[in-house]
């Protein structure tokens, strides 16, 4: 057949004739790829072809080659290498031909380079690739079609490739890049592409932006002015160089360029940070104002520029707080210092962002990011930062726009003053809040939605971080009527007063007279039953499922619940009925579900009341427990018998959890039934949060009956055991199985010697895992494996061991002197591990000193003599007893003192 026809077909709109080419693509691939390939780049580079016949072309190669998939793309890369290398240097000779011949973007061929170099240069193969491509690009020769193509290749080049296989072209790629962004450069599709390619480009760029001389140049709307600091100046910095095209660019009138050299300037602020000191006058404080004005273009400040303000400010945030304390922890100096930009540019951007608070509409999804909402979250974190500095420039614009007839100076005004309350001390705040209280209270009531839900929200924040001023006694009751009467309003405003009230009733709890337990009774006592009751209602509004009302709502009586006093008990009480009544009503409903909208609601409201129920069953005392666990556990499995959603089934199980917290051994009377359902979510692979929330339920009931879960073990043991072994388990499931081990041990002590040998093994698999260190999701999954294995340990070396403090038990000599040696040598990799967390530190602390009590008595010396012979478990338990966290801190002296006492008693 004829392949350009046929690649023609692909697009077709005739169902018969697209599936016949597809399948015809399909087959000529399976019969010689690499023939195919070379066919298909042949019809990529014949120029006579129509554009929508090299397009697919390019499509079909670059998806034999790449992939989304991590996987899928290996795979496809491992293919393409095992083809023959004349095959390979023929397609990658055709696909270069075809390179700047496609008459619109984006470029197929660059694509599918792109994807032939993922492949190659990692091995070192097709060298001459880069230098190539930057020939392309600045050869006087090359067109600008062909310039544009070569940048966008490399930027999907450097986009899709680890930065270390670049770092020895970093230099080539950079001329290219600079080049196509020069303000020399007249084709702004070209310098479009080579801005991308420089924001794909940043991360391996370390070396250039360490390269930087003692030179200030001034920036402003793309013109360069430079002064030598000093007459010895080589005025070709990189750092400079790379600066200075990125801030022109950001001042071309293409709205696209433009938005992209602002995304670079970022990353850059992301990445080095701790250089920007020189720029950041002269040349970024200019660009991030968009100007030397306020009047800001709309592209602009609807598209990155409020974007980079709010990195600048976060990055300067987390400098102040992080690095210094992380720094110290470690003995040596932050790598980067705060250089308190922002400070020293409060008094021009207070006035731009209080103007950008005012530009919001009245129907602007809240989803949205717009001037208004960037403007907002600049000004939290310059409070943050600034701390009592923003206050002398903020308080008088809301005083004099809070009461203006126009509802846009209301609202900026409301959203300025809660914006401010956090990081300023409360100290100076408090005088401020409370002569606001009565004027955000009448807003509650203003004529403008946007006004009234900000307003809800200001004065959540109130009661989250001022709360002794919406406590007080003038404001608390006219504070709270006007909330209750808002949970009619608008589900965006009810929304936030739900919030406000969840805050509210944490904060009332706090203020008042604990006794053991709970307080006799709060400042909100006498209107708690109005309160839970309109609560109630508002999760009953037919339109709460706008603006998450509903969830909001829930979440709120949650709160109401679990910080009540003794005098509201009695509400607590009839709130449980109410709940248990609406999972009745709602689990007949079931029947009558007709759609898949109706399914998502009904499963949304089961997780809901399942949440709402654990919170009251939590308050509930113990002689009321017993009339309605019954139902409770009813109702439960009901949930987990007709569910079809791994949702409700996780929110049932961890009801279930709490119902065996609250009622202990009587939970037996339970199992049988309840223990079908709990091996069904053991087992569920597919939807692993249900199988982790089935494995937390194991580990309840252990600790709630101990020896009593005896006979269940063999069953749950074996399952277990299992999943650990099953690769289609997800990873994050392991690591609760490990620890749950440590649980049943605990339980069913001296007896779980059945299931020691199995399970040292599989914890001694689990210990000795490695994991790619440059991907920080899994050195968090490493560490969260390690404490899960230093959990297992200590269980069964406390479960083996029993009550008696004297006596060695036989049961925990069957963990061998070769066993403990390699507990002890694990502990020392995770000390000299320098990415190890603060749950390792404190569990490898209870786990030493476990060890000394258990085999002291017999082994004390030669256990004292393996410890000292790993000093970094020295340093470890010196980490851990200088923690500022109060449970490693208490382990790791604990530890410590159990290993002197053992060395004393040797």
């Amino acid at each position: 057949m004829d392949l350009a026809r046929v690649l023609e077909q692909t697009v077709s709109t005739n169902q018969k004739e697209l599936v016949a080419a597809l399948k015809f693509l399909e087959e000529a691939a399976e019969s010689n790829l690499s023939q195919f390939l070379a066919e298909l780049c042949a019809v990529l580079a014949d120029t006579t072809h129509p554009h929508v016949v090299r397009m697919a072309a390019g499509l079909q190669i670059k998806n034999y080659l790449t992939s989304k998939d991590s996987a899928v793309k290996q795979q496809h890369q491992q293919r393409w290498l095992s083809l023959d290398a004349i095959a390979r240097n023929t397609i990658r000779d055709l696909v270069l031909q075809s390179l700047g011949t496609e008459e619109t973007g984006p470029s197929s061929a660059a694509q599918v380079i792109a994807g032939i170099a993922c492949a190659e240069i990692p091995l070192g193969l097709w060298e001459d690739l880069i230098p190539r491509l930057v020939m392309s690009v600045t050869s006087s020769e090359a067109s600008p079609k062909l310039k544009e193509a070569a940048l966008e290749t490399i930027g999907y080049i450097c986009s899709d490739m680890e930065p270390e296989h670049l770092m020895v072209h970093s230099d080539k790629i950079l001329t290219a890049i600079v080049q196509g962004m020069h303000k020399d450069e007249a084709n702004l599709h070209v310098k479009l592409a080579a801005t991308n390619a420089m924001l794909n480009t940043l991360e391996f760029t370390k070396t250039n932006f360490d390269k930087a001389v003692s030179l200030c140049f001034y920036l402003h709307f793309g013109i360069v002015y430079c002064c030598c600091c000093c007459k010895h100046v080589v005025r070709n910095s990189e750092r400079n160089f790379i600066m200075q095209v990125i801030c022109e660019a950001t001042q071309v009138e293409d709205t696209k360029v433009k938005v992209v050299a602002l995304q670079c300037l970022v990353k850059i602020m992301s990445l080095y940070y701790k250089y920007m000191e020189p720029y950041m006058g002269p040349a970024l404080f200019a660009v991030s104002m968009g100007g030397n004005s306020y009047t800001m273009h709309k592209e602009y400040v609807g598209g990155p520029g409020p974007h980079y303000m709010v990195n600048l400010l976060a990055q300067s945030v987390a400098l102040v707080i992080d690095p210094e304390l992380f720094a110290s922890e470690a003995g040596r100096p932050p790598e980067n210092i705060s250089r308190f930009y922002a400070k020293g540019a409060l008094q021009y951007l207070i006035p731009l962002l209080t103007h950008l608070l005012a530009k919001q509409e009245e129907l602007d999804d809240e989803d949205d990011w717009n001037p208004s909402k960037a403007a907002g979250v600049c000004l939290m974190l310059l409070a943050t930062l600034c701390e009592d500095s923003v206050l002398p420039m903020v308080v008088p614009f809301v005083t004099e726009k809070i009461l203006h007839p126009n509802w846009r100076m209301r609202d900026a005004a409301v959203m300025a003053f809660g914006s401010i309350l956090e990081g300023p001390s409360t100290q100076e705040l408090r005088g401020i809040v409370n002569g606001g209280m009565p004027t955000l209270i009448n807003l509650l009531h203003d004529e403008s939605v946007v006004v009234r839900d900000t307003t809800a929200w200001a004065i959540g924040r109130i009661c989250e971080l001022i709360p002794e001023a919406a406590l007080k006694e003038d404001n608390l009751m006219p504070l709270l009527n006007a909330m209750l009467a808002c949970l009619n309003s608008e589900p965006r405003v009810a929304s936030n007063i739900c919030w406000a009230f969840s805050s509210l009733a944490e904060s009332a709890y706090e203020a008042a007279e604990v006794t053991e337990d709970d307080p006799e009774t709060y400042s909100m006592s006498g209107v708690y039953s109005n309160v839970v009751e309109k609560l109630l209602q508002t999760t009953d509004r037919a339109d709460g499922h706008q603006n998450n009302l509903r969830n909001a709502a829930y979440e709120a009586v949650m709160e109401m619940i679990k910080n009540s006093p003794k005098d509201c008990y009695e509400v607590v009480l009839n709130t449980t009925r109410v709940i248990l009544d609406r999972i009745q009503a709602l689990l007949q409903m079931e029947t009558h579900i007709q759609s898949t909208s109706d399914r998502s609601h009904y499963n949304d409201l089961q997780s809901l009341l399942c949440a709402t129920l654990q919170s009251v069953l939590r308050k509930v005392k113990e002689e009321h427990i017993a009339n309605i666990s019954d139902n409770v556990m009813a109702s439960l499995i009901q949930m987990l018998k007709s569910s079809g959603s791994g949702g409700v089934q996780e929110d049932a199980l961890m009801a279930v959890g709490t119902v065996v917290e609250v009622v202990g051994m009587e939970f037996l009377k339970y199992m049988d039934v309840f223990k079908e359902y709990l091996v069904i979510g053991l087992q569920n692979k597919a939807e692993y949060q249900v199988c982790i929330a089935a494995v937390g339920v194991v580990g309840d009931i252990c600790r709630a009956v101990n020896r009593a879960v005896l006979p269940y073990c063999d069953e749950l043991m074996n399952i277990l055991l299992t999943n650990l072994s099953d690769a289609g388990v997800h990873r994050s499931v392991k690591p609760h199985i490990l620890s749950v081990f440590g649980d049943i041990a605990l339980a069913v002590g001296g007896d779980f010697k059945t299931y020691l040998p199995v399970v040292l093994q599989t914890l001694q698999q689990a210990a000795s895992a490695q994991v790619d260190k440059t991907d920080y999701d899994m050195v968090d999954y490493l560490n969260e494996l390690r404490e899960s294995c230093l959990e297992a340990y200590t269980g069964i070396i406390q479960g083996l061991k029993g009550d008696n403090e004297k006596e060695i038990s036989q049961d925990v000599m069957l963990v061998s002197d070769h066993h403990i040696m390699f507990v002890l040598s694990f502990i020392e990799i995770i000390a000299k591990d320098e990415d190890h967390s603060e749950g390792t530190v404190a569990a490898s602390s209870g786990l030493l000193g476990d060890l000394c009590i258990a085999f002291g008595p017999t082994s004390g010396p030669q256990l004292i003599k393996l410890i000292d012979s790993k000093t970094a478990i020295a340093e470890l338990l010196t980490e851990g007893r200088r923690s500022k966290t109060s449970k490693t801190r208490s382990l790791a002296i604990w530890g410590t003192k159990e290993i002197r006492k053992l060395k004393n008693k040797a």
